[in-house]
């Protein structure tokens, strides 16, 4: 009967162990999470699941280009996955044109699916906080991202995570390319 009680105490304490384990990779590593939408075509498509590194910016600032995860704050549990376009300090504008500007310099970049045909609030300079973030989705004109006020900037406390590794779809599989 002891040696019962010692197996189930024993496999008690190796399953808690791994629930922690599980517990602190979830919440400190990384985390699965599915696109929804298109946003982000033709980079990312709806139904991709992700793996996204939530450590890393602990040890460097995101960087222009990186493909990040954010709480959308205007409704609980809706995250939203973004390029970042623009960093701490800067100014960016999009013209009537379409063409992004970053410091009054013309950011050259093929991330964008289409020309941008509503520059939205960006229309005018937007300067960013120094702790601040400007992103677009790739889908341009499908996309509510920082021109739209209900997403606006990023602060760097918001950032969940840069997008890592695609699992699924199986053909699909493979690091996330941001530059």
């Amino acid at each position: 009967m002891k040696r019962i009680l010692r197996e189930i105490l024993n496999t008690s304490l190796y399953l808690l162990g791994v629930l922690c384990v599980v517990y602190l990779v979830i919440h400190f590593v990384g985390q699965r999470t599915q696109v929804q939408g298109s946003s982000m075509e033709p980079t990312l498509s709806t139904e991709d699941n992700l793996i996204v590194d939530k450590i890393s910016y602990r040890f460097h600032d995101p960087e222009r280009y990186d493909i990040i995860v954010f709480p959308f704050l205007e409704q609980d549990a809706t995250f939203y996955i973004k390029r970042i376009i623009g960093l701490p300090g800067e100014t960016v504008q999009i013209d009537e044109e379409g063409n992004i500007f970053v410091d009054d310099v013309l950011l050259e970049e093929g991330y964008g699916k289409e020309v941008i045909l509503n520059p939205g609030r960006a229309i005018e300079p937007i300067k960013l906080g120094e702790d601040e973030y400007f992103v677009l989705g790739d889908n341009r004109n499908n996309s509510t991202d920082g021109r739209d006020p209900t997403v606006g900037n990023i602060r760097r406390e918001n950032i969940v995570g840069k997008a890592w590794l695609r699992i699924w779809p199986f053909q699909k599989m493979g690091f996330v390319k941001h530059r």
